[in-house]
């Protein structure tokens, strides 16, 4: 088991500008976006004009509320603010892929861009294999079959789908859904075989264990909480660790990869550790686990943006 730090740089579609006092500036393409990040805890490095010609700021702003007897509160109601002139959604290229950027709800816009480098990690491993008779030998399969849990806007999707994977794709939320098909067709990969499923991910992987259907690779990017289509709660405390031993039940005899993500949890990186060992102890292969990070343009300091665990066939 190695541990390790992934980092995402600067490049033509997206630059970390700048990060602290709880705030990150980011470009997107060429619009700037400035939201709040509780890691960023040390002092900004630009003046406040630097982050004033953000296009869209994320912020708090108090709003009146009523409960159901009518009694008047005041909660936090986060929304963006957009300057004149700069559109609803626009198209960035991150990793070789091409992504819509929608500033919306929950400070965000359609990437994650640490992820990065988990995608650039998933198309060395499915290419591999395919260009490898010996790996294929090992793995007992002709084709890979990957399934992605909590797929949000596709970027594993497509990144295994650009390497020659067959992926089913599932996601809670049909707006999610859509945009990943719409990333899919800009990416020139809306004629490869990815199944997009609308579906709670727990109940999709029980019908799957049902079904006796099988994968060489699983991607879990899980939130700490969310709703299924029909209004299925997900509990990262509840329901993440029933959700790794059904998908141990799906897997190939001689799986090809495990990988999983997690955010704003409080967890360590070594609680993925142990959860892989346990996971893969039957398996032949190797794990990696550290943290997600992307580097300021100018600065080169470090934002840590989550943390990832993944196990890999030898």
């Amino acid at each position: 088991m190695t541990s390790k730090i992934i980092t995402t740089k600067t490049s033509a579609g997206y630059a970390l500008i700048d990060s602290g006092e709880g705030d990150k500036l980011e470009r997107f393409g060429v619009f700037t976006l400035a939201r709040p990040d509780p890691q960023a805890l040390w002092l900004k490095s630009f003046p406040a004009e630097v982050w004033q010609k953000a296009q869209g700021v994320f912020s708090p702003e108090p709003a009146q509320t009523k409960n159901e007897k009518g009694k008047v509160g005041i909660s936090e109601k986060s929304s963006w603010k957009m300057k004149a002139g700069t559109p609803e959604k626009w198209q960035i290229t991150l990793g070789d892929l091409q992504f819509w950027i929608k500033p919306s709800s929950f400070k965000h816009v359609g990437i994650f861009p640490e992820q990065v480098g988990n995608w650039d990690w998933l198309r060395d491993v499915i290419k591999n294999y395919k260009a490898s008779p010996e790996v294929k030998s090992k793995i007992g399969s002709e084709k890979v079959s990957v399934l992605n849990l909590f797929g949000y806007t596709g970027g594993a999707t497509l990144a295994a789908a650009s390497a020659g994977a067959e992926v089913v794709h599932v996601d809670g939320s049909k707006t999610a859904i859509t945009w990943a098909r719409e990333n899919a067709e800009l990416s020139g990969l809306g004629g490869k075989p990815i199944r997009w499923i609308l579906d709670d991910a727990v109940a999709f992987v029980k019908r799957e264990v049902k079904r006796g259907n099988k994968y060489d690779g699983i991607i879990m990017d899980q939130p700490v909480f969310g709703r299924g289509p029909d209004g299925e709660v997900w509990k990262i405390e509840d329901d993440f660790l029933k959700l790794i031993d059904l998908c141990k039940q799906i897997m190939k005899p001689k799986p090809l990869f495990f990988l999983i993500n997690g955010y704003a949890a409080g967890y360590s990186a070594l609680a993925y550790e142990n959860i892989l060992k346990n996971l893969t102890k039957d398996w032949v292969g190797s794990i990696e686990t550290g943290e997600l990070t992307i580097e300021e343009e100018k600065t080169g300091r470090l934002l840590p943006a989550g943390i990832f665990g993944r196990w890999q066939a030898k």
